[in-house]
């Protein structure tokens, strides 16, 4: 049912949001003792499995009970005066929280299964300073979702956005200025991230491995019997179809990750705001003021430039406190698939143009000496002491020292691709092995800079240089230090020239 759009007076959720609430209780329950209930329901006796019905159905009701307790506690509301969202919150504790208008970062209106089966949304509020989302919102119907979303990203007064949204309903609905295909999401699923995959892939693993030997426990099952019929089943034709199947698996885990994730990626521009739209079974809609994202990346490797297509990231703070060394963590959108000329139009969108680099600054070959050191050297002559000493790893010398090559060449690509350009608008940094990522930062984003050199390092003139935002650090190490010195004081006079705010 519709609610009252007049968000100047407290009001409730949808009464729908009983049923959302409810279902989220019985769910974290569930998997917290989801495997208790398993061995019960397995060991125990048929004169006490009444007892287990009589515990489900419980829990069942205590869900619901504390779902609509919740449902009569949780109020909203606006105060255009100061410009403020005032949630009431908390059953027997109760909460207020009051979120400054200017705060917010981004709006999500989300749809999962049973919100789209009922008719309802999900709105979350992202700000600046808040460990994970300041208020979430379980049901609330899609007028007022949007209505809302207009009152808390274009801090007007409620009459004032009022009058425009009516104003707006008369118009054609925008389009799209960026698409992402289902092809073009196959060709990402296919090339790009593949270390989230796998763990995903390993924590799963771990989660049924750990399990397992808790049910193997709980039955009284011979480990060793189980142990040595998987050890007879390994030969070396099973190795290869078990590397084989799980390299298949993984890749499949990707492609399902970046369709449940990207499906139908759109993304539009509405009213000074960004608006991203995507999901296969849960629909997320997030909007986005440009002036909040704090470090725009874009990234590509070798299949994906020759397919013509990168992804992109939007960092925006999220939560902490900001200061030196221990800055906001940053809150990101992933935008995968974009070509360049959409990943530029973005780029103008967000920082009013496209960046282009200006002079660069490279490392010293000295960026090359400790990782070698220590992630090469030090770590293969630890092994070949062993091997030498060990007739059993003898045989792997072989492998030691293809690890020694490899790591020198992907280390010296690393040297090659770190640089940092600077203009009198933006700052660039180049990095990468595989994936070369370039991160671009304007000036008023800085919050803090910190310069370091080694003592061994003054003699050479060589030392660190870190940025840190509201998003996260960027590092430029082994470079000039007189040069990066240099930057520092340039950029310092920009920061008090401008005077600009960061948000």
């Amino acid at each position: 049912m519709p609610m009252n759009n007049d968000f100047s007076k407290p009001q409730r959720e949808s009464a729908f949001g009983i049923i959302i609430m409810g279902a989220y209780t019985m769910l974290k329950i569930g998997k917290a003792s989801f495997f208790l209930f398993v061995i019960a329901f397995v060991k125990m006796s048929s004169t006490y499995f009444t007892y287990l019905i009589l515990g489900i159905s419980a829990i069942i009701v205590f869900s619901f009970v504390f779902a609509y307790l919740w449902y009569l506690k949780f109020t909203f509301f606006l105060d255009k005066e100061k410009q403020e969202f005032v949630v009431n919150k908390g059953i027997f504790n109760r909460d207020q929280v009051i979120i400054q208008l200017d705060k917010i970062q981004q709006v999500n209106i989300n749809q999962n299964i049973l919100q789209k089966i009922i008719g309802v949304y999900g709105l979350k509020i992202d700000t600046a300073g808040a460990h994970g989302e300041e208020v979430s919102i379980k049901a609330i119907d899609e007028t007022s979702a949007y209505n809302l979303k207009e009152h808390l990203l274009n801090r007007r007064t409620v009459t004032e956005a009022q009058s425009e949204i009516e104003q707006e309903n008369h118009k054609t609905e925008e389009t799209p200025f960026l698409r992402i295909s289902a092809w073009t999401l196959f060709k990402v699923g296919l090339t790009s991230n593949y270390g989230q995959s796998l763990a995903l892939l390993a924590a799963f693993f771990y989660t049924v491995i750990y399990e397992g030997r808790q049910l193997l426990d709980a039955f009284k099952i011979n480990k060793d019997e189980i142990q040595s019929t998987v050890t007879g089943m390994l030969t070396i034709v099973t190795v290869f179809i078990l590397i084989a199947s799980l390299l298949v698996l993984l890749l499949i885990i990707n492609l399902v990750r970046t369709f449940y994730k990207y499906f139908e990626l759109e993304i539009s521009e509405h009213k000074n705001t960004l608006l991203l739209s995507s999901g296969l079974i849960a629909k997320k809609n997030t909007l986005i003021s440009p002036n909040k994202v704090q470090i725009t990346k874009y990234s590509q490797n070798y299949f994906q430039k020759k397919m013509n297509m990168l992804n992109m990231s939007l960092k925006q703070a999220h939560f902490g406190q900001s200061k030196k060394g221990h800055e906001m963590q940053g809150n990101t959108l992933e935008i995968p698939g974009c070509n360049p000329g959409e990943r530029d139009e973005l780029l103008k969108m967000i920082l009013g143009q496209t960046p282009l680099k200006a002079k660069t600054f490279i490392p010293d070959w000295r960026f090359l000496n400790l990782p070698i050191f220590f992630k090469l050297i030090l770590p293969v002559v630890a092994f070949l002491i062993i091997a030498f000493n060990v007739p059993e790893v003898r045989p792997y010398i072989g492998a030691s020292i293809a690890y020694l090559i490899i790591g020198i060449l992907m280390i010296y690509i690393s040297y090659r691709r770190h640089q940092i350009s600077v203009s009198q608008d933006f700052i660039i940094k180049t990095s990468g092995i595989w994936d070369i990522s370039n991160e671009i930062v304007m000036p008023n984003k800085i919050q803090a800079i910190t310069t370091f050199q080694y003592p061994w390092h003054k003699g050479v003139d060589v030392g660190h240089l870190t940025l840190h935002t509201a998003a996260g650090q960027i590092h430029f190490k082994y470079g000039n230090y007189t040069e990066i010195k240099q930057l520092v004081n340039y950029w310092l006079y920009q920061l008090e020239r401008k005077n600009e705010n960061w948000m």
